[in-house]
């Protein structure tokens, strides 16, 4: 039950963090809808409330008891460590850049459907939010690739 609740944690956090970055460049490189734009932002910090945060409890709570369960320790680097700072990294890039930025984007994504064009503080957020959303992708996928690898074992 502990691996399928852990692996369940981890389809519903990278499905989301994939799937928002999807909708996000389909909104952009569409037809510029401002309208369309404005509510993708808000519905990709909407689903990372739904599915993000329900995702990373999934993967810590049932990870860790598998790890206390299978003696695996976290005083030695290894494959379980390595993919965990990979993790903890993508979380604390999420929750003190990605976040803010989020926020910033919907706050000027609106300004943007306000005024009827794009503007340069929305499209600076933007792009700062496609290369730290990019990391931020990254590390986790990279976490996954160890998780199922398990070099050294």
């Amino acid at each position: 039950m502990l691996l399928f609740l852990h692996v369940l944690g981890a389809v519903l956090f990278l499905g989301n963090i994939v799937t928002g970055a999807f909708w996000k460049v389909r909104a952009h490189y569409g037809k510029q809808d401002l309208t369309t734009i404005h509510l993708t932002v808000k519905n990709i910090m909407l689903a990372d409330y739904v599915f993000t945060l329900p995702g990373i409890v999934l993967l810590l709570v049932p990870g860790f008891l598998m790890t206390a369960k299978r003696g695996y320790s976290f005083m030695e680097w290894n494959w379980l460590t390595a993919a965990l700072l990979l993790f903890s990294i993508s979380g604390l890039l999420w929750l003190f850049i990605l976040l803010p930025l989020q926020r910033k984007m919907i706050r000027y994504s609106e300004e943007s459907v306000r005024i009827g064009k794009q503007t340069e503080a929305y499209q600076h957020v933007s792009r700062k939010w496609d290369i730290y959303g990019t990391i931020g992708t990254i590390l986790p996928l990279l976490s996954l690739v160890l998780m199922i690898w398990k070099p050294g074992m």
